[in-house]
């Protein structure tokens, strides 16, 4: 059956990648991107029956905006692939003190998913980017009210998005299924290359677990789970901090 995949951060890295192949078995994917230069050439590159949005992911504002496009154009969204990410930036202090890390990693995800929630069906998916790098979470970081070094900073945001996806499928136990997946460590991603100065592992390895995750029967009744590449299985999550960092993302949304 044909579906229709919404992937953040799908102008390049894992994210084309993911969107170009799932193109490839038919599905209607939407595309999403900061610049309107990189999502052109994209919807190209990807072919097939492609919608694109842009929008900075940094402000919460243009991502309700971003949701509310993406309401009005579509009646369903069978499967969300929160994949942009951010690591290394000139400057992470946004100007209102929020480290850009935890808004594009962790807040804009729990915006954009909320506000889509009407429009993806309880057997629908949504899967969250996370990271073999993780770190219990600082709250007063994740509000904006402390610095951290751009690897905490990073590592924090996802776990964070790990705990609020095991949070997510708490509170809806009907469904849709909720999976926070590590890709794969050091993919050659604009991030790795930037962040890390390394070529990186194949990309395709991150790709093709995002559209199992998102596709396989095999992950139906998967919820709340965090998927490790790496180890090629399901890992152990620490949820200690997971009500809390829902409670600070609701009240950094409001």
């Amino acid at each position: 059956m044909t579906k229709t995949i919404l992937i953040t951060g799908s102008t390049d890295g894992i994210g084309l990648l993911t969107a170009k192949t799932l193109a490839a078995q038919g599905h209607e994917v939407i595309l999403h991107g900061r610049s309107t230069g990189k999502l052109e050439a994209a919807v190209k590159d990807v072919g097939g029956k492609v919608a694109s949005y842009e929008a900075d992911l940094s402000s919460l504002k243009a991502t309700s905006a971003l949701a509310e496009k993406v309401t009005a154009n579509h009646d369903r969204i069978d499967v969300l692939i929160n994949n942009a990410g951010v690591y290394k930036v000139p400057d992470p202090t946004l100007p209102n003190g929020q480290d850009v890390r935890f808004v594009v990693n962790t807040l804009a995800p729990h915006v954009l998913t909320t506000a889509l929630l009407p429009i993806v069906p309880n057997d629908g998916r949504v899967i969250n980017l996370s990271s073999a790098a993780q770190a219990p979470v600082h709250l007063a970081a994740l509000s904006g009210k402390k610095a951290l070094q751009d690897m905490e900073a990073y590592a924090q945001s996802k776990r964070a998005i790990t705990l609020w996806s095991a949070q997510m499928a708490e509170n809806h136990p009907d469904g849709p299924v909720f999976i926070a997946v590590n890709p794969g460590s050091l993919l050659a991603s604009k991030m790795v290359k930037e962040g890390f100065g390394v070529a990186g592992n194949d990309l395709q390895i991150g790709a093709d677990i995002l559209c199992r995750l998102s596709l396989d029967s095999a992950f139906a009744t998967a919820s709340g789970q965090y998927w490790d590449n790496d180890a090629g299985r399901f890992g152990e999550i620490d949820l200690s901090q997971a009500k809390d960092v829902f409670r600070v993302l609701s009240e950094l949304a409001t």
